[in-house]
Order: structure tokens, then sequence, then C-alpha cells
């Protein structure tokens, strides 16, 4: 198939198109605004409706109606704006409506600026709003993954009729990149039975209710949706960790740096390894048994001051190994920093 040159954000854009969503509403945000403005006049073209709204608030609740009739329907935004629609999304998760927000990070916190960084992992892996809630996070490294991803999304939100997020960042959102897009298809908004519908006199009343049931059996079936979730879901990509000494952890753009660290270490004789993260939830614990027994530390390679990963790769190893972090919520990862690094931790541990 033919490859198009497009930036990150309008990949995204057309690829939900594709795969059959009608239905998009947000609020201008830098640095996810080509999502809007693409959807803004490509919408009309196969027949869908695009509403600019006037906050992420009515945003995020507009998407909810658009799911409870069975449309395939999302949003993005960015930073403060992805924080306003923490409430919904918790509404949306009580309501078991299938739907797909992104999240074109920035720095921050606050207001923040509009560059690159990778700050909300937090936020995106640990629910977000209120209540106890998990959602689906997928984390793209490039332009045909966040394709790919996206395309998925609105599968995996509706076997699970559960939201999923795109942790995207304004670096894999800006950057051009060749892509191949999947074909044009339209998505039967009357293919499930949960969906609400007009009813006339005597027919089935479809309701959907956005608290939770407050009985055992329902508590039951959401334990037994995450364990499925986490049993079936878990993505990553291992790279040189048969023999690692060190192995990185990373996603989203600071893992194309951490790709490259690897290679370049190794043709010092620097036996560096990496697992790339494509879902942050569920975290692949999975690709942690595959991990060498010589692995002798790891470290978390991510645009964040705290290094937010780390909490995750203690629980994925049992805390059998030492965690650092390299990065700042400032700056792209450097691939001279990433190696030294971790030859430095590595002597740290070695004694």
């Amino acid at each position: 198939m033919a490859k198009t040159l497009m930036k990150g954000n309008e990949a995204l854009a057309e690829t939900a198109l594709r795969v059959g969503c009608r239905f998009f509403c947000g609020y201008p945000i830098t640095p996810q605004s080509e999502i809007m403005e693409y959807l803004s006049w490509r919408m009309a073209e196969v027949g869908g409706e695009f509403v600019q709204t006037e906050s992420e608030l009515s945003a995020i609740n507009m998407l909810m109606g658009a799911a409870a009739v069975g449309a395939r329907a999302f949003t993005s935004s960015s930073g403060p704006g992805f924080s306003l629609m923490q409430e919904g999304i918790s509404y949306i998760v009580a309501a078991d409506l299938p739907l797909v927000v992104v999240n074109v990070m920035r720095e921050g916190s606050g207001l923040g600026n509009i560059g690159a960084s990778q700050g909300d992992y937090w936020q995106m892996t640990r629910g977000g709003g209120h209540g106890d809630y998990r959602t689906i996070v997928l984390a793209p490294a490039g332009v045909q993954e966040t394709s790919n991803l996206m395309a998925e999304s609105f599968d995996l939100a509706e076997k699970y009729r559960h939201p999923v997020l795109i942790c995207s960042d304004a670096a894999v959102g800006q950057m051009v990149e060749p892509v191949t897009l999947p074909e044009l298809r339209e998505h039967d908004i009357n293919k499930y039975d949960w969906a609400l519908r007009g009813c006339k006199p005597g027919d089935e009343i479809r309701t959907i209710q956005n608290v939770y049931f407050l009985d055992e059996d329902y508590e039951n079936h959401l334990r037994q949706k995450y364990a499925d979730i986490e049993a079936n879901e878990q993505r990553w990509e291992s790279i040189e960790i048969a023999d690692a000494e060190l192995v990185l952890v990373s996603y989203g753009i600071s893992s194309r740096f951490c790709k490259e660290a690897v290679r370049n270490a190794r043709s010092a004789g620097f036996k560096l390894g990496l697992i790339r993260l494509i879902t942050l939830w569920p975290f692949p614990v999975k690709a942690f048994a595959e991990v060498s027994p010589s692995t002798k530390a790891f470290l978390s390679v991510e645009m964040s001051t705290l290094g937010q990963l780390v909490d995750d790769i203690r629980l994925a190893t049992g805390c059998a190994h030492p965690v650092d972090h390299y990065g700042s919520m400032m700056a792209l990862p450097e691939t001279k920093g990433i190696i030294g690094k971790a030859q430095a931790v590595l002597k740290k541990v070695s004694g």
C-alpha cells in the first residue's frame, strides 16, 4: 500500500475517520490543535459531525452522549485541558461506555508550556479522576504507530466497554513521517444491544447508568474486566534483553533515543537492553519475565523530572533490582547521556 507523509496529529485524525469515527468534539490547545483543524473540514467529507465546544468540560460530556448511542467518537486535548476532562472520564467508566480520549502531552505542572514532555504518566495510568478505576492507555512512538494504535483503540474500547486513552506527546504529534493508513470503512451504530435508541410504546427501553451498581455481582464484573485487560492486552517491544547487564525502560518519543543508545552501546561492547512500553496500562509486567538473569539494574528514561515510571518498574520486577531514572520534563533525552547514566548506575550497583 502507498505511504503518505503526514504529521502525527493529522495521521491520528485521518485514521479515526477511516475506522468509522463520525463524531468529534473538542477545544483547541497546543500541541494537539492540528487534530481539530484537520477534522474541522475532513469530518464533513465523510458525513460525520465536528463540534468545537466552549470548553473541555463540554467536550467530554458531549462525547459521553455520542458513545451512549453506539457511535465511534473521540476527543483530544493536552495538559490543562486533559485535566479538565477527568471527572467526565470517571463518569464514562461508571457508565461502561467505549470511547477514545487523546492526550498530546506537553510540559506541566499548571499551565506549563507547549514543548514535548511526558509528565502525565501518573495521571493517565492511575485513573486521573475520582473513584476506583483505570483506563487502557496506548503510547505510540511514531507516526505509523500513532495510526495503528488509533485504529485499534476503538476496537479495544468496544471489546471492554471502557474508555481508551492515547498517550501521545508534542514531538510524536508534530513530527512528519511516512504512514500507511487503513482503508475507509463505516461503523454500524446499531451494532450493540446496550446502545440507547429511540423507542415507541411497548419497545424495549434501554438505559445507561453513570453510577456504579451497588451490588456484589457488579463489583465482581469490574474485577473480572480489569483482570481480563491485564491478562490479554499487555503490549511491548523488547530489544537486546537476552544478555543485557542493564535494561532501559521507556515509551513514546524517549524510546526512540533509547533504541539509538542501545545500538551505540552494543557497538562499544556495553550490553544494554530496552523494554519499550506500548501499553502504559496494563503495564507490561510480562516483559520483565524475559529479562536475563545477568541483568543488574533498570533505568527509566522519560521526559519527567520525578521519574514517574520508576514505581511501576519496581513493582514489575518485585523490587528485585535497583531502578534509577534519567530524564527531564524540559528536554528530549540525549543518547550519550542515556549511555553515561546507564554506565554510572551499573558501576554503582556492581560495587
